[in-house]
Parts: C-alpha cells; sequence; structure tokens
C-alpha cells in the first residue's frame, strides 16, 4: 500500500526540529530511523501531513561515561550502542539487546531514541532500561525536562513524552564493582520478534549475597514490567539454587500475560520463567567477574 502525500522538511538541530513541530503541531512526526513509523504509513495507520526527519542532527549522536553514568543521545544507532566500549562496560544489557534487535540493516539505521519514544511493548530495551534504571532527558519550547525510566513508559505505544518535544538522550548509573547485567531473549526465528525478553542488573557483596537486584521483562504484557516480586527473592542472598528458582516463579506475579496465537499465555509464563532463572545466573557471573 502507498502512504497518503506527505510534506517532508529536515532537520539541522535539536532547536530547528523544536521550531517545525511548534510549527505543524500534530501535523508533524519525527523521523528519525524510520523502522516504526514508516510501515505505519504505509498500511496508512498513521498518516502525518509532515514528516521532521531529525536523522542527521549529529549531536544527539554520542556513548559517553561521565559522572558515574552512561549518557546515550537518542540517534545513536543500535550498532554504535552494540560496539561501545563504554557501554560494554557500564551497561552490558544494553549491548546485548543491540546485538540481538532486527538486522543488520536495522541496527545500523534504527536509533535507541526511536525505540524509546515508540515504546513498542516488544521492543527489547524497554525491559533492559527498566533493569539498569536512571532517566530520560527531553526537549520542548520550554525547555529541557527530565524523567525517571520508571515513570516513562505509560502504556502501549504511549510515553511521557508531551506533544511537541523531542527526545534527546538515556542515562543509566554506571556499573560499580561486582555489578552485572544482562538481557536476553527468546525469539521466533522467522522474525526474531520476541516472545520473551528479560533484563536483570545485580549487585553482590563480598560474601556473594544480593546487595541490589533489577529485574524488568518485554514482550510478556501491554507494557514492560518490573518483577519486583523477584527483585525481593533475591534480596540477601546468593544468586544460586533456591534463590533462583524462587525468582523466576514469582517474575510474572502480577502480571496480565499477553495471549497469541504465535504464543499462548502459559508457554509465555513457562519461557519467561525458564529466561528469568538463566538471566540471573549471567547477571551473577559477570558481576563476579567485574
Amino acid at each position: 500500500m502507498i502512504p497518503p502525500a506527505f510534506e517532508y522538511v529536515r532537520a539541522a538541530s535539536v532547536d530547528e526540529a523544536l521550531a517545525h513541530l511548534a510549527k505543524y503541531g500534530d501535523d508533524a512526526r519525527l523521523l528519525a530511523g524510520g523502522h516504526s513509523l514508516l510501515p505505519l504509513m504505509r498500511l496508512r495507520l498513521a498518516a502525518p501531513r509532515v514528516l521532521v526527519d531529525i536523522g542527521r542532527i549529529r549531536e544527539l549522536a554520542y556513548v559517553r561515561a561521565e559522572g558515574g553514568e552512561l549518557a546515550i543521545g537518542a540517534l545513536t544507532t543500535h550498532h554504535a550502542v552494540e560496539q561501545a566500549a563504554a557501554v560494554a562496560t557500564a551497561a552490558r544489557a544494553l549491548a546485548d539487546a543491540a546485538s540481538v534487535l532486527g538486522d543488520p540493516q536495522v541496527r545500523n539505521r534504527g536509533t535507541i531514541g526511536g525505540e524509546l519514544a515508540h515504546a513498542d511493548p516488544a521492543a527489547d530495551y524497554g525491559a533492559v532500561v527498566l533493569a539498569l534504571g536512571g532517566t530520560v532527558t527531553a526537549a520542548g519550547r520550554g525547555g529541557r525536562r527530565t524523567v525517571a525510566i520508571d515513570d516513562w513508559v505509560r502504556g502501549p505505544f504511549t510515553t511521557a513524552l508531551q506533544p511537541g518535544e523531542i527526545l534527546l538522550e538515556y542515562r543509566a548509573p554506571a556499573a560499580a564493582a561486582r555489578e552485572g547485567s544482562v538481557y536476553r531473549k527468546f525469539a521466533r526465528r522467522a522474525s526474531d520478534y520476541g516472545m520473551v525478553g528479560v533484563a536483570v542488573r545485580l549487585g553482590l557483596g563480598a560474601d556473594g549475597r544480593c546487595t541490589s537486584a533489577r529485574i524488568a521483562l518485554s514482550c510478556v504484557s501491554d507494557q514492560p514490567v518490573r518483577a519486583q516480586a523477584a527483585e525481593a527473592a533475591l534480596a540477601g542472598r546468593a544468586p544460586e539454587g533456591d534463590a533462583v528458582r524462587e525468582a523466576a516463579a514469582v517474575v510474572l506475579q502480577g502480571v496480565r500475560v499477553a495471549d497469541d496465537p504465535f504464543c499462548p499465555a502459559d508457554y509465555r509464563t513457562h519461557l519467561a520463567q525458564v529466561e528469568t532463572a538463566r538471566a540471573i545466573a549471567e547477571a551473577a557471573a559477570r558481576a563476579r567477574a567485574a
């Protein structure tokens, strides 16, 4: 299907993009990598009158470690996230997710900001950023504001981003000593579309017991979810044996598990439990090696 006619403008800076959004209002949509928006336009599920291309704003493409945090610009490609040494050191789960996201074409054109702004319930970064914690920064005509990552997603394909705003950056606390993170995805081989995604960030004390734990899942419900019952099951315990089994058993406690022809709810629940146990073990191994 051919999309309806639209006007195309290219922004060279954040301020120019914000000016276009202010000028065209609800008729405008931002275009970065385009992997989510363009298919919707071809199916006529989205019909913006104006596309504001921000893909060449170089000031939003970076990965850097600063002040005990990992800062990633919104227009950083998935491939750049995967390859960045700072990511491997400070938030390895992000590199895990970037390496299994789509295909090489998607990874070289798609951006972390585009995925976070789109908020697809099956997206890989959704679980990872919840597990890592941190903040998202957005800019509008009234200035910049920061949103805690736990408050970012408001529902399926819905975020805290307001009309006329642009997502600028994601920041995560850098991994400390004896802290590790991991992301695992179980996907349909035909499309690499996830059935279950699990992200875990663990901190271990000198005695090998968990001093901190954040666990999050994507692809299991209508938005990424924190598994706080599973986190509590690991608190103060060594991440092995019964502790891991108990955490995995309650990882979807309180979650309305998605049910579809590709992955029935009972099978998705089983996958989530298995992948959670594996992710905890891997995160613990990385923490011990850190």
